[in-house]
């Protein structure tokens, strides 16, 4: 039997707004370098850190958890504007944070 992937936490919040413009800085930068430059990738950026920033200061630092908030928030979110959707969304939030931990996200590693 294979061993779980073990939890991947984030280190206490030291500054959680600073921490949520950088993260909207590179989903937006993520987001329109995907498909196309959007308007609606800004809002979509925005909202995506705002979710981010209040769970940070709420002392969630479980990236499994911030995904599960990410994805639970975002359905209410219009995407009817964008190529995305909110699983796409949280997703990428994992990504460019794992990307900035420097933590392999390759296969399962």
């Amino acid at each position: 039997m294979s061993d779980p992937i073990p939890p991947i936490s984030l280190p206490p919040a030291q500054n959680p707004q600073q921490e949520g413009d950088w993260l909207q800085a590179v989903l937006q930068r993520w987001l329109d370098t995907e498909f196309l430059p959007e308007p609606i990738n800004q809002q979509i950026a925005q909202r995506a850190a705002q979710i981010f920033v209040r769970q940070r200061m709420e002392g969630e630092n479980d990236l499994g958890s911030l995904v599960i908030a990410i994805v639970t928030e975002m359905q209410a979110f219009d995407f009817s504007k964008s190529f995305y959707g909110e699983f796409a969304i949280a997703n990428a939030v994992s990504d460019l944070l794992l990307d900035s931990l420097g933590i392999d996200r390759c296969c399962g590693q």
